[in-house]
């Protein structure tokens, strides 16, 4: 009998923790349980930039799960950030130490072959590992753009966004428009070159991402989304087909090892 494939699940960094107060990993209990539900079991990434560590924590996994969080610092995809752009980024409180260990966990997945999932932070993250750009701030650079902050709305539908045919995420919902939440400020600019939008909102900005047809022998599994379906899944068929499409290809890396 086949085991639960093991899900590797990158945290964010809190300043203070609750037992003593320190540095402390950090992870919405949403992302395990959307894990779990779909028949995987899901594993937190230990902190530090070892690249053995990392290396040998995706080796003795069946797939990545890189979750939301603060923002990336922006001198990993852009040399000069305006001030008034500056102030509205609010970046890690480890010093930028987890945006360079999912760097070194993204060229690890790569290396090692195995199935990812990348979520809002994640999804930008993705792009800025192969070579892309982000939007700084969609309120300040983005024309007439939806309000894409509804952090009060956070497991709720805010709005649609539209959906390539033949896209990934198109075959895994059954659906050409979905609907979802959004909880981020930044988004996605200049797509690495490995990448393709599969999902757009109305205004423009990109919702989802996957490999480019020419490229998707790299991974078994790869989908990027901006929106947070582990927040979704409880009510809606077509995000809890995320998570049960990417654990399934989990299960079936695993059966290649």
């Amino acid at each position: 009998m086949t085991k639960p494939p093991l899900i590797l699940i990158s945290p964010s960094i809190e300043a203070e923790g609750v037992e003593f107060h320190d540095r402390s990993l950090s992870l919405s209990e949403a992302y395990p349980r959307a894990i779990a539900d779909a028949g995987g079991l899901p594993l937190t990434m230990p902190s530090g930039q070892s690249r053995a560590l990392i290396a040998e924590c995706v080796r003795r996994c069946d797939g990545v799960l890189i979750t939301g969080g603060d923002d990336i610092e922006p001198r990993l995809y852009q040399d000069r950030v305006p001030g008034k752009l500056r102030k509205t980024v609010e970046t890690t409180p480890d010093g930028g130490e987890r945006d360079f260990r999912e760097l070194i966990l993204i060229d690890e997945v790569f290396r090692q072959h195995k199935p990812l999932l990348a979520i809002c932070r994640g999804h930008q993250m993705l792009n800025i590992a192969l070579g892309g750009t982000l939007v700084v701030d969609i309120p300040t650079q983005v024309p007439d753009a939806l309000n894409h902050g509804r952090m009060d709305k956070r497991s709720e539908v805010v709005h649609e966004v539209q959906l390539t045919r033949e896209s990934l995420l198109s075959k895994i919902t059954g659906k050409r428009t979905l609907g979802v939440n959004s909880t981020h400020h930044q988004a996605v600019g200049r797509v690495a070159d490995l990448l393709q939008v599969t999902a757009t909102s109305e205004d423009g900005v990109v919702e989802s991402m996957e490999l480019k047809p020419q490229a998707a022998r790299l991974l078994p599994f790869m989908l990027a989304t901006q929106f947070h379906p582990e927040r979704l899944v409880d009510r809606y068929p077509e995000h809890r087909a995320i998570f049960r499409a990417f654990t399934q290809a989990c299960t079936l890396s695993q059966r290649k090892l």
